[in-house]
């Protein structure tokens, strides 16, 4: 039987449609109307959930800007750790406001939890699940914490080794046997296709008997499309009303009119593959009449010689089956025989 979770009353897992993530992430821009505008474009977009980020620059680092805190080489090149979780927080206070709007519009809310008390915050928001970011997968305090709480899991695995995913899963399900997914990621903002490797969601699925997925931090909609084709039944992507509103997180966000794009297409593609199937569906059956069948295409008088001059396989289909010109050629028609006329086993006799 075939691993799922169930998230409020949604069930997550192969054979049903994928779960798709709207990660707000840093584009609220730290505005509250801005936050709910973006709840409510994201729903209108498709999306199943929308996650946030539950932290403070204190729990995530420490206000210092010594080299070792100084960024380099990634999007945000130049700015300090502190400064940048600092501009791009969430507010706590907005959240259980932001958990009240989206149940009444029936969309799932939950969140990243990076500390502790963000754990137990969300618990009193009473979230639906909780989601570990790929840089956290190694934070086993953290993801004993949260396995505590009984709800289900989602994890990303970013730039985690096969043993470091092991060592998360394992300390997850030492405390109880939660409701785990396991979400392929490339932790680089923006990540080029080449970096994906969609085919290791499926081995996540197998190794670790688990729902499996992508948080994808592509640019555009292809790579989400193709992971659920791969064996996908969870996709996260960040979401803006804007790239022209400069957020940490814009430049590799979603407007809503990609977003639900995407979720056109992920659909569209689910549909697509169906399942094991051969012969002709419903669809085709109106069109069986175009195979090749044998016709007599010269006028032929009774007792005249079948040949390959005057039976053919061609179409349409309405004669016998092209697996028996051997059979009919050499023999003798039954009677007089007009060009055009299917061949039928009634109109052909004895050699």
């Amino acid at each position: 039987m075939e691993t799922t979770i169930q998230i409020n009353n949604r069930l997550i897992g192969p054979g049903h449609p994928a779960y798709i993530i709207a990660e707000l992430s840093a584009n609220h821009n730290q505005d509250f109307d801005n936050a709910v505008k973006c709840l409510l474009a994201a729903k209108e977009a498709g999306a199943d959930a929308v996650k946030l980020q539950t932290y403070t620059p204190d729990s995530l680092t420490i206000n210092c800007d010594n080299k070792y805190f100084q960024i380099q080489g990634t999007l945000w090149a130049g700015q300090a750790l502190y400064d940048l979780y600092n501009s791009a927080f969430m507010p706590w206070e907005w959240q259980p406001k932001l958990k009240e709007i989206a149940d009444e519009e029936g969309i799932h809310l939950f969140s990243t939890p990076f500390d502790a008390s963000a754990v137990d915050f969300l618990e009193a928001m009473d979230v639906p699940a909780h989601k570990i970011a790929s840089f956290e997968i190694i934070d086993i305090e953290l993801l004993r914490k949260v396995a505590q709480t009984g709800k289900p899991i989602i994890l990303s695995t970013g730039m985690a080794t096969l043993a470091e995913i092991d060592e998360a899963v394992s300390t997850i399900r030492a405390i109880r046997e939660t409701e785990l997914a396991l979400l392929k990621c490339t932790s680089a903002y923006p990540a080029p296709p080449e970096s994906i490797n969609l085919r290791s969601v499926a081995h996540l699925a197998r190794a670790f008997n688990v729902v499996a997925g992508l948080s994808d931090h592509t640019l555009g909609i292809a790579v989400p499309v193709a992971a659920v084709v791969a064996g996908a039944s969870i996709i996260e992507k960040h979401f803006t009303l804007s790239r022209s509103i400069p957020t940490a997180d814009s430049k590799f966000s979603l407007e809503p009119h990609e977003f639900r794009s995407m979720v056109d297409s992920v659909r569209t593609a689910e549909k697509a593959l169906g399942s094991v199937c051969y012969g002709a569906s419903e669809w085709e059956a109106k069109s069986l009449v175009f195979r090749r069948s044998l016709f007599v295409v010269r006028n032929i008088k009774a007792e005249e010689e079948f040949t390959s001059e005057n039976v053919r396989s061609i179409r349409p289909g309405f004669g016998l089956h092209p697996r028996h010109l051997a059979e009919v050629l050499g023999r003798r028609a039954t009677q007089s025989v007009e060009r055009g006329t299917p061949l039928t086993w009634d109109l052909v006799g004895s050699k």
